[in-house]
Formats: structure tokens, sequence, C-alpha cells
């Protein structure tokens, strides 16, 4: 009997029921679509943000401070502390190894450079690094790597040079203010300077490939293969700076917390949790004596942009499901109102609040059931749209969200029937038979 009256509402009362469907549909198809992207937006924008350089930067933790005059770095090679080349493949062994992305070591070197028609030695800094170098992972794999993923901001004139080879590319305010100016395909001298002097090991030739343009202090400096750096320093296997480009989450409170004051529980979310703490922690325990430095310029941004664009995302999700709740209920307290002789002669024969209510209940489920999977449906496309609109690639199916949005559409359609149910509720029959 209680199925007969739900399947006779349907049939009596169509346009009602199509509105209300309509409702849910437009809710849960805005829904679908910001949550789907929400789950996304995390990735594809910290993927999208790694074009902004490296956010992490790890040195010895006992090394001097950097002299450096006029962009030139006076500290003698043998001062300072410095890191081994061959632990980096280790990098890609920790819990977090999809999550580093690039790193590049370098090792700044203080050096005379001489042009081939000029007689006088110049100082100035040799940069060694990788533009594009494999690195060997324990176990077996490769890992290419370099300044081409860490620094990708770099404006290059020419071409980079190759690793292991007796080539360099110039900074651009020191290839103008050299004397006679230096130029693609010239071959400078390198050599090694300890304080005011030269060194006694002889010079290096370098062909000059190109002429770079970085906005730091790289525009007054040489760079070259980090090999011709090891040898000219006398520090085979060794750098001294690491840029790491890793894939984190925004920080928030707990990522802000030192591990050693957490509970267990928390400890294990934390470390559980790419945060650029965790990450920074995971690279400490690898890489003993060395100390992670936040870039703060990129993490601070990337935690910036993407909070503001999750909350606008909830925003529009909640308003979404708002105007949803409130077209239930107009139609759930039409609904109420056109039938109030039907709820009126089922109390006079007996029938209760509770099964008066079941009714409607019932009624607003099956088009929760039937306006969310539609719902779902749509927001899919519509996700797929925006993802493809706004990333390039649209986003991925995520069917988790089917039972979530089915949940969400029942708790809209209930909550939008409760005032008209309890106005219902309130019906006293024997006025409503009379016509009153």
């Amino acid at each position: 009997m209680f199925a007969r009256l739900v399947g006779e509402s349907f049939v009596r009362n169509p346009r009602r029921k199509v509105l209300t469907a309509a409702a849910l549909v437009v809710g849960m198809a805005v829904a679908t679509a910001t949550l789907s992207v929400a789950l996304d937006v995390g990735d594809r924008l910290a993927r999208e943000f790694r074009s902004l350089g490296a956010n992490l930067l790890v040195t010895p933790q006992s090394d001097t401070l950097p002299v450096e005059i006029g962009g030139v770095d006076y500290r003698p090679v043998d001062e300072g502390a410095y890191l081994k080349e061959a632990d980096l493949g280790k990098l890609k062994t920790i819990f977090w190894r999809h999550n580093i992305l690039a790193f590049t070591p370098f090792l700044d070197v203080p050096v005379s450079i001489r042009g081939s028609e000029q007689g006088n030695a110049n100082p100035t800094t040799l940069i060694g690094t990788w533009y594009e170098h494999e690195v060997a992972v324990p176990g077996g794999d490769k890992f290419t790597t370099g300044a081409r993923a860490t620094h990708p901001w770099w404006k290059m004139e020419g071409h980079w040079f190759l690793d292991g080879s007796n080539e360099c590319v110039i900074g651009r305010s020191l290839a103008e203010a050299f004397p006679g100016g230096i130029r693609i395909g010239q071959t400078i001298e390198v050599a090694a300077r300890t304080g005011a002097a030269l060194s006694s090991t002889a010079p290096i030739p370098l062909v000059v490939t190109g002429i770079v343009s970085t906005g730091d202090a790289e525009d007054s400096a040489v760079l070259a293969p980090l090999s011709v750096a090891q040898k000219i320093s006398g520090h085979p296997g060794e750098f001294r700076d690491l840029f790491i480009s890793a894939l984190t989450k925004p920080a928030d409170a707990l990522s802000e917390r030192n591990p050693d004051t957490m509970t267990p529980d928390e400890r294990e979310r934390w470390s559980c949790s790419p945060y650029i703490s965790s990450v920074s922690f995971e690279i400490r325990n690898l890489l003993p004596g060395t100390e992670v430095r936040t870039i703060r310029r990129v993490a601070d941004t990337e935690g910036r942009i993407l909070s503001r664009i999750g909350l606008l995302l909830w925003i529009v999700t909640i308003a979404a499901l708002v105007a949803a709740g409130l077209a239930v209920a107009a139609t759930s307290a039409t609904t109420v109102l056109e039938r109030r002789a039907e709820v009126g002669v089922m109390k006079a024969l007996g029938a209760t609040n509770a099964l008066v209510a079941g009714i409607f209940l019932a009624e607003q489920l099956m088009l929760a059931i039937a306006g969310g999977l539609l719902g779902f449906a749509c927001g899919v496309g519509l996700a797929r749209m925006l993802g493809k609109s706004v990333f390039g690639t649209p986003a991925s199916l995520r069917m988790v969200l089917l039972p979530i949005v089915l949940g969400i559409a029942a708790m809209v359609a209930i909550a939008g029937s409760l005032i008209p149910l309890r106005r219902a509720a309130r019906f006293d029959p024997a006025p409503i038979l009379r016509g009153e």
C-alpha cells in the first residue's frame, strides 16, 4: 500500500517531481564538477608550479658563509664543507621518491678568465652544474635531471654545454662587461683563483656555447659542467649546494609543527603527507650532516594560490547545494499545499504523522537518487570540460564520488523537505474535510 501511494503521487503530480529532480540535477552536477576539479587541482597546479623552479635547497650543515663582492665569490675553494655526488641517486629511494621531480647540484669556484685575444685575467665565479644529466639510482634504474628541470626560466642564446665536455655558457652581464666582449664559439681560459693569486695549475680552455640570462648571480658568472668545476677546485665527486624540485601539498597547521612534539597519530599523519617539511625530513635522514631549507618565495606562492583556489571551489559547491536545497524546499512546500486534502483524508483514516512524513520522504529520496545519478553524469562531463580548458587535459573520472554525490543529494532533498513536512504534520483533518 505504501509503495502504491508513492507511485500514484509520481503519476498524478509529474510536473512538481520534474522540477525537484531538475534542481537536484543542477546542484549535483555543479558539486560533482567542483569536487572532481578540487581533487585534481592540487596535483595539477603543484606540477604546474614546478615551472617556478626548485623549492628546496640542501647545503652542508657546517658550511662557511659565502664571500661575494660584485657577484664574485672570493671564498677559497679549500674552505667549507662539501657533499658527495655519489649520494644523489639515493634521493630516488626515499619514501617520497615519486615526489622528487628533479634536483641539480652546484659548485661555485672563484676563477680568473682570459679571452683568446686578451692577456689580462678577470676575476669571476665558475658555477659547475648539470643541465641534463643521467643519474644512477640504486637498484639499476636511471634518472635524468638537471638545471633544465629545476631552473626552467633561464633564457639561453645559443645552446647549453654537454656534461663531461670542455664547454661553458657565459652570463649575459659578464659577456657584455668583459673587455672586448665574449661571443658564442669563442674559447676562454679558466684558472682557479686563491684569494688574489692565480692557482699554479694550468688553465683549462672552455668553448663558449651560449649566453644565459637568469636575473640572478649567474648573469655575472661562467656556467660549466660540474666535472669541470670539480677539477678546477680539486674536489672530484663533490659539490656544495643542491636544489631540489619536490611535489608537495600546501602547508597547514600540522605541517608547521615540530615533529618531536606530535602525538604518535599526528606524527604518522604528518609523515604520510607530502608536506614540504616531511619531505625535507626524509632528505635530512638520507643525507646526514646537511641542512634542508625551503625556498620560501616558491613554496609560499604555491600555498597561497592552492588555498585560494580550494576555497573558491568550496564556495561554489556550497552555493550550488544551497540553491538546490531552496528549490527543493519551494517545490515541496507547494506539493504539500496541493495535497492538503489528501493528507487530511489519510489522517482522518488513522494515518500517523510518521506515515505521512514517510510517504513524502520516500518520494524525495527517489528523486534524490534519480537526480544524483543524472547530476553525477552531467558533472563528470562538466569536470572534463573545465579540466581541458584550464589545465589542457580533462579531469579524471573518480567513481568514488558517486556514493558521495548520492548521499549529498539525499541530504539536500531531506533538508529541503523538513519545513514543509513539519507544516503537514500540523494539519488538522477536521477543518480540511469541511473545506475550510
